[in-house]
């Protein structure tokens, strides 16, 4: 199976965790690392570039920091730009049948996010879920590393997701 991994964070640069994930997933061999910041420094997103990525995917997994509640501001960009000239264009089925999966990093304890601050993180990814269930995929349970640090990663756990 063809897995493409979206990855986006506001502060690539400075980034330990989600680089050290990138660099252990790097020698496998059905896998597509996209890394937005990388890809798009300006911000332009190339729309037919992300169509031909996502065509040949079978599964697409986003993996970030989680900020705010949210994504960081390239992959919303992402989602409005690509995933509106899907659904509004030629082929509004392209993701049907595909698998859609969260894999994000947390500075804070999964207590943190056990809902008793108002939300649990599987309330604050709905609006992922729900987007990417509404455009035809098959949504896997998100992957949260919590506590996130670079010498203490479940390496093994999150490259077996990857394949």
């Amino acid at each position: 199976m063809q897995t493409l991994l979206l990855v986006s964070h506001t502060f690539w640069e400075d980034s330990k965790v989600n680089k050290a994930l990138l660099e252990s997933a790097k020698s496998l061999s059905n896998l597509t690392i996209h890394n937005l910041n990388v890809a798009y420094k300006n911000g332009a997103i190339d729309v037919a570039k992300e169509v031909e990525l996502l065509t040949k995917a079978q599964k697409i997994i986003f993996q970030f920091p989680l900020f705010w509640f949210s994504t960081p501001a390239l992959m919303k960009e992402w989602q409005d730009r690509v995933l509106t000239h899907i659904l509004y264009g030629e082929n509004p089925k392209l993701l049907h049948g595909k698998s859609f999966q969260v894999i994000t990093t947390l500075g804070g304890s999964k207590d943190s996010y056990d809902g008793h601050h108002g939300y649990s993180l599987e309330t604050i990814l709905t609006p992922l879920t729900s987007t990417f269930s509404y455009c035809g995929c098959k949504v896997l349970e998100p992957y949260a590393i919590f506590s996130a640090k670079p010498d203490s990663l479940p390496t093994q756990e999150y490259l077996s997701l990857l394949g």
